[in-house]
This record gives structure tokens, sequence and C-alpha cells, in this order.
């Protein structure tokens, strides 16, 4: 599937009392961009709901002054919801800072309940994308 990305300048009002990337905002901006994998594949945002933030598991402190990058794309696809990987990685300092899995739900825009999406995952023959997805399929619900 294509990947998404993202990025944000890590300004003042985005850290922690520690001084680095708030995990909060971290969270928010990996969700937006776990939204943008799902709006643009399925093209009516109107129809996507956040549903489920699956064990972000953050792997090393982001400082003021950083560019982070958000990588996302949808790995597991059901009747009605897509599991986006997000990951973000830091352009300045280097390395993965945080990643995990955002489940979204398409519905219905006036009766509020679950629609199918129509979207099926592409074949691949890329190990890592193949190795997201095997992943997907053991995050629980």
């Amino acid at each position: 599937m294509k990947e998404y990305k993202i990025s944000h300048l890590v300004k003042s009002e985005d850290l922690n009392h520690h001084g680095t990337l708030f995990a909060g905002r971290t969270a928010e901006w990996l969700v937006e961009a776990g939204f943008i994998a799902a709006a643009a594949t399925h093209g009516r945002p109107q129809d996507i709901l956040c549903v489920n933030v699956h064990g972000f598991t953050f792997k090393r402190p982001v400082q003021k002054g950083d560019i982070l990058t958000i990588h996302s794309r949808i790995v597991k696809a059901g009747t009605t919801s897509l599991m986006i990987h997000v990951k973000a990685l830091c352009e300045i300092h280097g390395g993965q800072s945080v990643e995990g899995f955002v489940t979204f739900v398409c519905v219905d825009a006036d009766t509020k309940k679950p629609k199918p999406h129509g979207i099926s995952l592409d074949e691949t023959q890329d190990e890592a994308e193949l190795a997201l997805r095997a992943r997907a399929l053991e995050v629980p619900r």
C-alpha cells in the first residue's frame, strides 16, 4: 500500500516537563498521520473515524528543533475497518522515535453506522511491509 508522510517541527509548545516532545502531542500527530492514510485511500474523509490506538512504543526522546517525519500506511483491511501502521523518524538527530497502530472505521455519514469501505490490500513482495501486515494480525482489539 502507498506510504504517506507528514512532517512537524518540534516547538517549545510541544514539549513536556523534561524539555522533550510531549507524548500526547506525539500521539496526536500519529493519529493525524494515520487518518491521512485512511482518508486519502478511501477518498471520503467525512466517512472515517478513529476507533482505537494500539500500543504506541516510544523508543527515544525528541528534542526541540527536531523535525519529526511520520510515515503511515494501511497494513490491515477489514470490511469496515482499516488498521494503519505509523512510525515517527527524527530528521535532525536520526533514528526512530515511536511506532504503533491506529484503527479507523468507515461509517455512513447519515446513520453513523459502520459501512464497507471497499479497500483491499494490494499484493506486495516487500519484506518490511509483509512483516508489518503480519504484526497487524497480532494486535489485540
